[in-house]
């Protein structure tokens, strides 16, 4: 494999003359599987930023097919074949399925009209491929977060790209899904196209990728081939020093039940859904794609309409009809979707941190804020989470996506909840961040607190949980605990192979 199709010469790139990428050199090959790895403002979306026309850099040059290429914008990218999966969704709302997939080089007739029935067939045919259930002409805001995240896969893949970017792509899918991705990236190889590919999740670099490039602190470390690095090889790299265990130690939590959910249901999404947590009890919620966790989060919180059921906190039962309802009672959300819902990324890292509980900030006259006291409480919880920016008032727009999580997990634990529900709470946060994260619930949880741990990590699930809930279609299928926790006994319940009683699920 010696033809190079993109070639990266001395990029360099500086926010407000802060040094984020320094002088990187990278030749990438014609029909290879690339993994980039680094920890969060490492500066790998930066650099795929450039390379997709998002950024412009300060210093270097860019070589595609061995020409020079000017790539001031996204519309310059895919122009000469480069198309990216952004790491924060790029859909448009309002537009259907296919209107997005095909924006901005929409299919057309003879006549100049929209060709609505080709756009709608060849979208029909991605979606198959990725063996998603989502209609075409399916209104994006009515789309689960990983339901999203397929029709940016088919988004991308419909342009015919000679290189494909992927930007943590499989952060809300299970393995299910992310095998799935695997093969049609398998297949896009085969047919030629390069990808780059840039994840958190060490064992999928090492299962898809050819060669991987470590970044840390915005300077390539090193580039071989994935088979001469384990995991931990990599991992060391990333973060320069050697890892301790990844999941601490499971406690014990207490008997009392904290919170009670009865038959929530929410017609064509949620059907009985019945589950309790114990006080300082992790329980996990697992399924695959479409199977409802992120819905159950939401009807706790006050978010779906026409829920009914009874949720009940310490005994006695609560009215939630918003989510300052649930707030205010001691329930708390951390969102999956981190910029449609958990964070507002004009706001700078104080005022997102406080957005939820701005009140206890307020002054007795006139409800006027207390900043010193509100400041107080941000640096607390940047010192706590090792939050990595310039200054509390820097906008988080200028973080990296895993710092933003970080700040999304503060604001959901700044009001002292009693319960946390936490839905992907290590999405697209590198190993390290991942272990800073995995021991803060611990000690929440060691402290009282009782968390709804949502995740598509199979491996998340097993290390913190001390139960797990498996779900199907909007269906609870069944509970595990002890041993019973693991990978192949959620797969088995997800997919609904096999019933709660462990007997083979019935075939219709």
């Amino acid at each position: 494999m010696t033809d190079v199709l993109l070639k990266i010469d001395g990029i360099s790139k500086e926010f407000s003359t802060v040094p984020v990428l320094k002088h990187i050199d990278l030749e990438v090959m014609r029909g290879e599987v690339l993994g980039i790895v680094g920890e969060n403002g490492a500066g790998k979306s930066t650099l795929m930023k450039i390379v997709s026309g998002i950024y412009t850099p300060t210093a270097g040059r860019l070589v595609f097919e061995g020409q020079p290429v000017e790539i001031r914008e996204p519309l310059d990218a895919m122009q000469v074949g480069i198309s990216l999966i952004p790491q924060e969704f790029n859909l448009v709302n309002d537009l259907a399925v296919y209107e997005n997939v095909f924006l901005g080089r929409e299919l057309r007739l003879r006549s100049g009209l929209l060709d609505k029935k080709r756009m709608m067939e060849r979208t029909r045919t991605l979606l198959e491929e990725l063996e998603v259930d989502i209609k075409p002409d399916e209104r994006i805001e009515r789309l689960s977060t990983a339901q999203k995240q397929m029709v940016e896969i088919s988004k991308a893949v419909a342009m015919d790209a000679k290189l494909l970017i992927m930007d943590e792509p499989t952060t809300v899918l299970t393995q299910y899904e992310i095998d799935i991705l695997y093969r049609l990236m398998r297949r896009l190889k085969s047919q030629g196209v390069t990808i780059i590919y840039i994840s958190h999740k060490l064992k999928e670099v090492k299962a898809i990728c050819d060669r991987v490039m470590v970044l840390r602190d915005g300077e390539v470390i090193c580039l071989e081939p994935t088979g001469a690095l384990s995991e931990v090889e990599i991992a060391q790299r990333m973060v320069g020093r050697e890892l301790s265990q990844v999941f601490p130690p499971k406690g014990e939590p207490g008997e009392e039940r904290v919170l009670e959910v009865r038959n929530l249901t929410v017609p064509g999404v949620l059907e009985d859904i019945n589950l309790d947590i114990k006080r300082g009890e992790i329980l996990g919620l697992a399924g695959l794609v479409g199977a409802g966790r992120t819905e159950v989060a939401e009807a706790i919180m006050g978010v779906r309409p026409h829920t009914t059921g009874e949720i009940l906190l310490n005994g006695k039962k609560l009215d939630i009809r918003s989510p300052q309802d649930a707030v205010e009672s001691g329930i708390n959300y951390l969102s999956e979707d981190r910029q449609g819902s958990g964070i507002l990324t004009g706001f700078s890292v104080t005022n997102n941190i406080t957005l939820v509980s701005l009140r206890r900030y307020c002054r007795h006259f006139f409800n006027l804020i207390k900043s010193s006291d509100e400041k107080a409480a941000a640096e607390s919880h940047r010192d706590r989470f090792n939050i990595k920016t310039q200054s509390l008032d820097t906008r988080l727009e200028f973080l990296s996506g895993g710092n933003q999580q970080k700040v999304s997990l503060a604001k959901s634990i700044d009001p002292d909840p009693v319960v946390l529900l936490a839905d992907e709470p290590t999405r697209g946060v590198d190993v390290s961040a991942k272990q800073e994260i995995y021991r803060f619930i611990k000690s929440l949880s060691d402290k009282g607190l009782s968390c709804l741990f949502i995740s598509s990590e199979q491996e998340e699930i097993v290390g913190m949980c001390h139960r797990v809930i498996v779900m199907k279609e909007g269906r609870i299928m069944g509970s595990l605990s002890g041993d019973e926790i693991n990978e192949a006994e959620i797969m088995f319940l997800a997919t609904g192979v096999r019933e709660s009683n462990g007997s083979p699920a019935p075939v219709n």
